[in-house]
């Protein structure tokens, strides 16, 4: 403990802050509470031999104060030295700090769950490393069967079963799953929808991206219609898109459906005219859905002739890009500031 050494070496460093940055920062390393110089030194007195700690702890008050008192004037002298309109006034108030924002992806999805929460729906995630059979089979899609080229699968292992059993595993491409998992602990009724990240073989381009969010949505019980499905999507649209658009429902074709429908809201920028975002029809497509198939309902053990149900699955960034006109879905992943301030909290 060479206190007349950190003396010396404390006041070359002094003679040589040439700003008052530097004069900071030389306080910082002898004077603060966690790491500083004098701070340790204080520290070093306890552990010194019983006999030592009288004289060493009244040098080492004496070389903390000696530091305090240059330090303080150095700072004083430069705070003088500054042009009047350099004063810090003290009597303005304090300015509020940056917050972080939400990315518009999760405000949007916190909209879609609060309206299905007030529709009586149960919201639930499951895994997206899914296996071959939840995300296809049980969802009456075989192995041969076409639909799964419309999937563009990212396998993470061989599709085919290998020989001792294990199933094949994939990155899941929507999160129907969780659908068929919750049937399978679970008795009727059932309402639900399941958000999360999916993954399909798609090339990054204005509408296409390998990794999206979606939500899925069930509705399981004795005597529910086609009736039910389209009254829940018509007021489903009508939250999220305003009552002024208006929607239809068109027939359609998904392997977990029959019959199956999509839905459709009027396009708008020219409020159902025809235009080429629209390809001049005045309606544009938001999502897929129908009347579960009863082969999903055998997989999970529930009496189709006793229960009925419908299911139906968006993607949020489809749904972003209608609500906001947006014509990029890039833009919601290249974290660009000045395009992700612009969402309301």
């Amino acid at each position: 403990m060479d206190i007349p050494q950190i003396k010396q070496q404390f006041d070359r460093e002094l003679a040589s802050a040439a700003s008052e940055a530097a004069v900071r920062a030389l306080r910082d390393k002898y004077l603060a509470r966690k790491g500083g110089v004098a701070s340790n030194l204080l520290r070093d007195v306890a552990s010194a031999p019983a006999g030592e700690r009288p004289a060493l702890g009244k040098l080492a008050n004496e070389l903390k104060q000696y530091i305090d008192t240059q330090l303080t004037e150095r700072l004083a002298a430069a705070a003088a030295r500054r042009p009047a309109g350099e004063t810090v006034d003290v009597t303005l108030p304090g300015r509020a700090p940056a917050l972080g924002h939400r990315h518009p992806l999760t405000l949007l999805r916190e909209r879609i769950e609060a309206i299905f929460l007030r529709f009586g729906f149960l919201i639930v995630e499951g895994p997206e490393l899914e296996d071959d059979y939840h995300n296809f089979e049980a969802l009456n899609m075989p192995a041969d069967h076409p639909a799964r080229d419309m999937q563009d699968t990212l396998y993470l292992a061989s599709p085919v079963t290998s020989a001792v059993g294990s199933p094949a595993t994939l990155l899941r491409t929507h999160t129907s799953g969780m659908q068929v998992r919750y049937m399978e602990k679970f008795p009727p009724p059932v309402r639900l929808i399941a958000p999360g990240r999916v993954y399909r073989r798609d090339d990054l381009d204005l509408t296409h991206s390998p990794m999206f969010t979606q939500v899925e949505g069930l509705v399981v019980d004795e005597g529910v219609t086609l009736a039910d499905l389209k009254g829940t999507l018509f007021a489903f649209a009508h939250e999220l898109f305003g009552p002024e658009r208006r929607t239809r429902f068109r027939p359609s074709f998904f392997p977990y459906t029959e019959p199956s429908g999509e839905l459709d809201i009027s396009c708008a920028s020219c409020r159902g005219a025809g235009c080429a975002m629209c390809k001049n029809t005045g309606w544009i497509e938001v999502l897929g859905s129908g009347m579960v198939h009863p082969a999903v309902f055998e997989a999970v053990g529930y009496d189709s002739e006793k229960y009925t149900g419908f299911a139906f699955g968006v993607g949020i960034e489809r749904l972003a890009l209608l609500k906001w006109g947006i014509e990029d879905i890039r833009l919601f992943y290249e974290n660009d500031l000045r395009f992700l301030e612009q969402f309301p909290l």
